[in-house]
C-alpha cells in the first residue's frame, strides 16, 4: 500500500555539497535517499522544503516521499530507527518520521520558515569547538545598531539587493515577517554568541546570507542603519553587503 511519508532531518552540512543530488558530489538528499534504498530495495526520490548550498546546516529540513511497503507495518518511530542506523557514517539522521495525507508537499504545503545565522564574536581565539558553524569576529559588534537596521527589511519588497547572481526565482519580490536577533554569553571571557534569525514563507538564493553579511557592516560600525535601507531600494546586489560563510547558517524550523 503506497503511503507519503514526511520526515524531518538533522544535519551538518559541511562535507556535502549541499542538499540537491547531484551527480558524483555527496549530497544530503542522495545520501538520504541511499538510506531509504538499503532499509527498503526501492529507489524513491525525496522532496525537500528547501535546497541548502554545501556548508549549509538544518535542524529540521522537512522532506516526503512515497513508500509502497505492502501490508506489513510500520510505525514512524520504525522507519525512522532504521534510516538512522544507515546513516551512521554520514552526519545526518532521521529526527522524526510520520505518515502524511497523500496531497501532503514538504516545499508547496509549507507556509512559514525560520533560518538561524549564528555569529560568534568578541573573542579573539578561534571557536574551535564551533569550527564549521558560525561565523567568527575576533571584536565585538553592535547588536543594537544591527537590529535597528535588520527592521528595514521587515515587509514585502524587492529584494535583488539580496539576491545572489544564479538564483532561479521567478521574482525577486519576497516578504520577510520577522528578524530578530538575540544575543547570549558565548564565554567566560567575553565571548558573545549572535542568533539572526529570519523568517518568511520563501526565500531568495543567498538571501539569508546576504542579510547577515550586510548587518555585519552595521554590527562593525563601518554602515549606519539607514544605509540598509538605502541597499534595499537601491535593488542592486552591488550595493549591498557581502555573503556570510555558508557553516553559519541552519535551517530551524518550518511551519505546515
Amino acid at each position: 500500500m503506497l503511503k507519503r511519508w514526511k520526515i524531518t532531518i538533522e544535519y551538518m552540512g559541511g562535507g556535502y555539497h549541499g542538499w540537491q543530488k547531484q551527480d558524483g558530489l555527496r549530497t544530503i538528499q542522495e545520501s538520504v535517499e541511499t538510506a531509504i534504498y538499503k532499509f527498503c530495495q526501492q529507489n524513491i526520490s525525496i522532496t525537500g522544503a528547501g535546497r541548502t548550498d554545501a556548508g549549509v546546516h538544518a535542524w529540521a529540513q522537512i522532506a516526503h516521499f512515497d513508500l509502497d511497503y505492502g501490508a506489513r507495518p510500520l510505525e514512524g518511530f520504525e522507519l525512522a530507527k532504521a534510516l538512522n542506523a544507515h546513516l551512521l557514517n554520514d552526519t545526518i539522521i532521521i529526527r522524526h518520521a510520520e505518515v502524511v495525507a497523500d496531497d501532503f508537499h514538504a516545499r508547496f504545503s509549507a507556509h512559514n520558515k525560520l533560518y538561524t545565522y549564528r555569529v560568534i564574536c568578541n573573542r579573539r581565539a578561534r571557536p574551535v569547538m564551533d569550527l564549521g558553524k558560525a561565523w567568527h569576529f575576533k571584536h565585538a559588534l553592535d547588536v543594537k545598531s544591527m537590529y535597528e537596521a535588520a527592521q528595514h527589511l521587515i515587509g514585502h519588497h524587492d529584494f535583488s539587493t539580496f539576491r545572489d547572481s544564479n538564483c532561479q526565482a521567478n521574482s525577486p519580490m519576497k516578504t520577510i515577517e520577522r528578524i530578530d536577533i538575540k544575543e547570549r554569553r558565548y564565554d567566560d571571557f567575553g565571548g558573545q554568541e549572535l542568533l539572526i534569525e529570519v523568517e518568511g514563507k520563501s526565500f531568495l538564493h543567498h538571501q539569508v546570507r546576504n542579510i547577515a553579511g550586510t548587518l555585519s557592516l552595521v554590527g562593525e560600525g563601518k554602515w549606519k542603519p539607514i544605509d540598509v535601507k538605502h541597499a534595499l531600494e537601491a535593488k542592486d546586489r552591488t550595493e549591498g553587503g557581502p555573503t556570510a560563510p555558508a557553516d553559519g547558517l541552519y535551517m530551524t524550523r518550518i511551519d505546515y
